[in-house]
């Protein structure tokens, strides 16, 4: 069974092992998901110059790693900082968590939203729709207020603010799918899926079911 590494852009050990059991959940018997995070940069991605230091923070990462025998990568911050450079470098499947996420939400032409909690990320989450093709199908971001590293660190504040932005995207905009729009929120996004009557879609499991099907295993 697959070997599969799981980089967490955002430089928090703690974050890492959330989201290694996220993925480790969704994993197919027997597949091994192994975390490793970036050494600098901030514990949770915020802006846009930090999603772009973290793409370098990234392959930094798979090279000290990449002797390994990976079998695919997880790239575990939305956004996606780093893959590209990986997809030229790595010669195993490259999955990020915001492009696994918005294909499994648009699938079947389904309108879709994201809830998340950084407005200075708004723009580069936007260009990664477009990128995939989705623009079409994206009814758009629907914000928390207030800090988002404060926010995220409360976890019951954190689930009602973006419950509430899920609410949104669905009465508001439309969406027939809510993306929780964040590496860090994985566990959030969990405890909102039972909540309302779209799909809710957590990043990280969504990247390792698309990976599994890359690797033809059976999550």
């Amino acid at each position: 069974m697959p070997d599969i590494l799981l980089i967490n852009p955002n430089a928090s050990v703690a974050t890492t092992d959330m989201m290694v059991g996220i993925a480790s959940a969704e994993a197919p018997a027997g597949c091994r998901v192994t975390g490793r995070t970036a050494v600098q940069g901030p514990p949770m991605i915020v802006n846009e110059d930090e999603l772009n230091a973290a793409a370098h923070e990234v392959l930094k990462v798979w090279r000290a790693a990449a002797g390994e025998g990976w079998d695919g990568v997880i790239v575990s911050a939305f956004g996606d900082p780093g893959v590209a450079l990986l997809r030229r470098e790595a010669g195993v499947p490259v999955v990020g968590i915001a492009e696994a996420s918005m294909l499994a939400a648009g699938e079947g032409g389904r309108r879709f939203g994201i809830a998340t909690v950084t407005p200075d990320l708004v723009v580069p989450i936007e260009a990664r729709a477009a990128a995939l093709g989705l623009g079409a199908q994206f009814s758009g971001i629907r914000l928390t207020q207030g800090d988002p590293r404060a926010l995220a660190a409360d976890a019951k504040a954190l689930e009602e603010a973006l419950a509430q932005a899920v609410q949104r995207c669905i009465d508001d905009d439309g969406a027939q799918a809510v993306i929780i729009g964040g590496g860090p929120l994985g566990q959030a996004a969990l405890a909102l899926a039972p909540r309302f009557d779209v799909p809710v879609i957590a990043p990280i499991g969504a990247a390792m079911r698309l990976l599994c099907s890359k690797l033809a295993v059976t999550p």
